[in-house]
């Protein structure tokens, strides 16, 4: 039987990853940094030897740039894309522009570490991890795996906290921990899974 590969990236270092901002819906671009963590990411793809049949990603650019990035490299242009706001990343509300130390300036440490890494408390104006896991979670099992299911390899190019809903669910990973997860940007984590569409391994290509 066939498997099937879903491999999941999270976008490269944006322009306001390197400035230390949050960032949420906002919509900067890929950093120099962030273009190659895109191509490291294609070359790592591209040992895996999956053609992909289709591409999901954010309403966001710099998710949109590094999978179209991964694609070129991979010589998979013609792979369709999809994109979705439903993937996008966890909306920051009122945090969103602001410098990380200045935000723990104004609100104190201890507060903005609570809207960062508790899984149900929103930011002011914003999202819990919880809140974006149900916009992710519910687009991800009516659009993305029925495709799986069908055989399809998929790519995710997306970000942080809507790969951490999805990781949550695919690993069975309790909500308590996943705050605690950590993935690195331009870093493909390949899944497979078997005929009875259950998880069969998990890699992360980039360790």
């Amino acid at each position: 039987m066939k498997k099937r590969n879903l491999i999941l990236v999270r976008h490269g270092q944006s322009e306001w990853n390197a400035k230390n901002l949050f960032t949420g819906w906002k919509d900067p671009g890929l950093t120099e940094l962030g273009l190659k963590e895109a191509s490291s990411a294609a070359e790592l793809i591209k040992a895996q030897d999956i053609a992909f049949d289709v591409m999901f990603t954010s309403e966001l650019s710099r998710a949109q740039k590094t999978g179209s990035i991964i694609l070129e490299e991979i010589n998979q242009l013609q792979v369709p894309t999809i994109k979705n706001e439903a993937l996008n990343e966890r909306d920051y509300g009122s945090l969103a522009g602001l410098n990380k130390d200045d935000a723990r300036e104004k609100w104190g440490e201890e507060q903005v570490h609570i809207w960062r890494r508790s899984f149900d408390i929103p930011p002011p104006d914003g999202e819990s991890l919880k809140d974006t896991a149900e916009r992710v979670l519910p687009y991800f099992k009516a659009e993305i795996m029925p495709k799986i299911k069908d055989g399809f390899n998929i790519l995710i190019a997306a970000h942080g906290n809507s790969l951490r809903a999805l990781i949550m669910e695919l690993d069975s990973i309790p909500s308590n921990e996943i705050v605690k997860l950590e993935i690195p940007t331009g870093a493909p984590i390949h899944y497979q899974f078997n005929e009875n569409d259950e998880v069969l391994s998990r890699i992360n290509l980039y360790e």
